[in-house]
């Protein structure tokens, strides 16, 4: 990635539409454009940021297409270099005919991530907004949308930098008092430096403790459909996702593979898998299924465990007691048993069951009665705390790394604080808790490599 080229690329997913953008952005973007177009009184003269009517000509002068170009002169654009948008007519042929053509002039085809990158090299955006840009194409959800525009406005970043001001402060004076001993600095030692160490510490905390809503955000709720064969899972399945996705039959086994699909519950994208019926089976594939559903349990957020209702219809005592028997079988797990197949029973035993075991949803899966209930239930689950109250979250785990880095680093400096040890034994750490919380923003030596991951995993355009 050479970023003192002139580059150019197709900012629009592929496909037929109608319109199509190109983008060109470098020192020469408006030159280029300029060789690849016929408008009048010329594109260097137009004012910016206004759309003027141009046609493309190919080097032999036919029209390839007409556009609406907009000039955009650095640093008062998206990459802070001159940046020329051509909108085109959506087709495949014309679109890529007319980037050939801007190739022709001069312009090299940009790498994946190469306009955001030269964003972040000129300033315009930190690494967190550059971030945001995929997090917010990618957003499945209405609170992912939100959180990936709180980052894009820089929430996170102004966050981070505000908790690295303060520790600058605390390393400057530090360091101060350590350089220049005949100046008569005071040491700062006592209750002030650790009340600032503390703010700072604190503040990383409460950021790292949204890393959870982050992950939902990004992931989805992983929910695993548990039970006996024949319980309803795979009908219950089917339910949730109102379409016939698993296979249902009355013969017990029929599901041996995990099924997959999400579903968007209040906002919150949960990632239900059905899986193999859990029994003793001399049956080798069974048994591969029934392995796989305890992994898939054993990495899931959440667990759904089906009985059927009629097993302990007569019994809330049994009841009670395999509840306690499925708990031990998931321990530290989040776990919701659910009683199926309840349109066999009477009125009467279903009632008991609701009335002597507290909190037990009932449903039948076949007949979607109680969906919603369980849907409500699964929502109350999940911890939606700092999504509801729009505070800022930790989305990316590469924040959530460099912070919990720096909590490590800034522990030690307290710990250093609260022993009354020499302060410049612990100015190695308050250094490096800086370190890990610039090199949230970018701002403190990002590693280039980093910077190329980062940037690597945009597409093209952007």
């Amino acid at each position: 990635m050479r970023l003192g080229d002139t580059v150019a690329a197709i900012a629009t997913a592929p496909g037929v539409g109608a319109v199509s953008m190109i983008r060109v952005s470098g020192p020469e973007a408006i030159t280029v454009t300029a060789q690849a177009l016929r408008c009048k009184s010329g594109l260097e003269s137009k004012p910016e940021r206004y759309a003027t009517l141009a046609k493309v000509l190919g080097a032999d002068g036919n029209v390839i297409d007409e556009v609406l170009a907009t000039v955009f002169v650095g640093p008062r654009s998206f990459t802070g270099e001159n940046v020329v948008e051509l909108a085109c007519h959506g087709g495949v042929l014309v679109t890529r005919r007319v980037l050939e053509r801007l190739l022709e002039c001069g312009a090299r085809s940009a790498d994946p991530g190469e306009f955001s990158h030269r964003a972040f090299e000129n300033g315009k955006l930190d690494l967190t907004q550059a971030e945001a840009i995929m997090d917010l194409i990618s957003a499945q959800t209405d609170m992912a949308l939100r959180a990936a525009h709180e980052q894009l406005q820089g929430k996170l970043g102004d966050q981070s930098e505000a908790l690295r001001e303060n520790l600058l402060g605390v390393v400057a004076h530090v360091e101060a008092y350590i350089d220049f001993p005949d100046e008569d600095i005071d040491p700062d030692t006592g209750a002030a430096m650790l009340k600032r160490v503390s703010d700072v510490r604190e503040g990383i905390k409460r950021m790292l403790s949204t890393a959870e809503q982050g992950r939902i955000l990004r992931e989805g709720v992983r929910t695993v459909i548990c039970g006996e064969p024949n319980v309803g899972k795979s009908t219950l399945l089917n339910a949730l996702l109102n379409e016939e996705k698993a296979i249902v039959s009355d013969i017990a086994g029929t599901t041996r593979d995990a099924i997959e699909d999400e579903l968007i519950i209040d906002g919150v994208a949960f990632r239900f898998i059905d899986t193999a019926g859990i029994r003793e089976t001399e049956d080798i594939v069974e048994n591969i299924g029934i392995k796989k559903a305890y992994e898939k349990a054993e990495n899931a957020q959440l667990i759904i465990y089906l009985i059927d209702s009629n097993k302990f219809s007569h019994s809330s005592e049994l009841f009670l007691e395999e509840i306690e028997t499925i708990n031990k079988r998931f321990p530290n797990k989040r776990l919701l048993v659910i009683a199926n197949k309840i349109d066999t029973l009477s009125c009467h035993d279903s009632s008991i069951l609701q009335s002597e075991i507290e909190n037990l949803i009932l449903l039948s899966a076949k007949q979607k009665t109680g969906i919603d209930e369980l849907k409500s239930e699964l929502t109350s689950l999940v911890n939606t705390g700092a999504l509801s109250n729009n505070e800022t979250i930790v989305t990316n785990s590469r924040h959530f790394e460099a912070l919990n880095s720096a909590l490590t680093a800034i522990n030690s400096v307290q710990q250093g604080i609260d022993l009354d040890i020499s302060t410049d034994l612990f100015s190695i750490d308050i250094r490096e808790c800086l370190r890990h919380l610039g090199n949230i923003t970018g701002e403190y030596d990002v590693d280039k490599d980093i910077l190329g991951h980062i940037f690597g995993n945009f597409c093209i355009g952007k």
